[in-house]
């Protein structure tokens, strides 16, 4: 007589009754079958993930990237200047102007390439200073700063006709009467020993406009009166411009505690640079009134401070 099997409870399990397929089907009930779609799911997301998100982020993100990065890269410019590190400051605006937005400007791009086209001319690079300026003019036809430096430029590059039509541009872009155009125009002028009478003319307009003439216009009209062969009277100019220059540069050290570092020492530089051009002026005109000594005193003063036409300082 067969064995009579029983369940788990004691109960008989009836011969007809095949247990096998039933515990085979309760566990393939109990496993999730693979859904088709997941992994073109996983794919989808992936994208979404590497490609779809930051394509919508960076229309906001990229710009604010970009002002970190031209902001700090002038700001370096700018201490790298103060520190006379010339290559250092150039480099700064390379990199100032290659992440610049030519469509959404952060910063006035023809104002960039005109710091650095005065850069490139006071590292000795012409050449260099030229393209940037023509690039300037090339962005922004009414760049008044641009033909400002690039009347300089020629000046270096003894191109006198194009350094006197860039300051006649100058004037013509500047307000009327505007007493910076006015010097700029009457000091090419002198730079390149042409229309002096009309320079001279120039610069006392400016004067009569300003009432209180600044340092740089007396020195201009001192440095026109010398080469007109009025030497004396040269020299009293220039000896006005040369005190109101040092008591400006005075003024600017009694305010040091005020002042952010780096202004100050780009400012002081700044002055200096007008002082050794205004030294060296009086120098000429006191050597051709025969002041021998005086003259000498204030040749080397003056490139101590550096003068220098070859880097545009002059």
């Amino acid at each position: 007589m067969a064995e009579i099997q029983r369940d788990n409870l004691g109960f008989p399990i009836p011969a007809s009754f095949d247990a096998a397929p039933v515990e085979k089907n309760v566990q393939r009930a109990n496993v999730r079958p693979k859904q088709p779609g997941s992994t073109k799911r996983f794919i989808v997301l992936l994208i979404m993930t590497l490609v779809v998100v930051p394509a919508v982020l960076a229309p906001t993100i990229i710009p604010k990237i970009r002002l970190v990065v031209v902001r700090w890269s002038v700001n370096h410019a700018k201490t790298c200047e103060a520190r006379n590190d010339l290559e250092g400051a150039i480099a700064g605006l390379d990199r100032a102007i290659a992440w610049q937005d030519r469509q959404r400007a952060i910063f006035n791009l023809p104002r960039l390439l005109s710091m650095r086209a005065m850069l490139r001319l006071e590292n000795r690079d012409k050449t260099g200073a030229l393209e940037d300026a023509n690039e300037a003019i090339a962005q922004n036809p009414q760049a008044i700063e641009a033909y400002r430096v690039r009347a300089m430029v020629r000046v270096c590059l003894d191109d006198p006709e194009g350094a006197l039509k860039d300051a006649e541009r100058v004037l013509e872009l500047s307000p009327e009467s505007d007493l910076e155009a006015l010097n700029h125009r009457a000091y090419i002028r002198a730079l390149v020993q042409r229309q002096l009478p009309e320079a001279l003319k120039d610069v006392d307009r400016a004067i009569a406009l300003q009432g209180d003439p600044s340092a740089e216009i007396l020195d201009t009209r001192g440095y026109i009166l010398h080469l007109l062969g009025k030497h004396q009277e040269a020299i009293d100019e220039m000896n006005f411009a040369i005190d109101t220059m040092q008591q400006f540069r005075r003024q600017n050290l009694l305010l040091a505690k005020q002042m952010n570092p780096i202004e100050l020492a780009r400012r002081l530089r700044s002055i200096d640079h007008g002082l050794a051009v205004m030294l060296h002026h009086r120098a000429l005109a006191c050597k051709a009134a025969g002041f021998v000594s005086q003259a000498e005193q204030d040749f080397e003063i003056a490139r101590q401070k550096g003068f220098d036409p070859s880097r545009g300082i002059f």
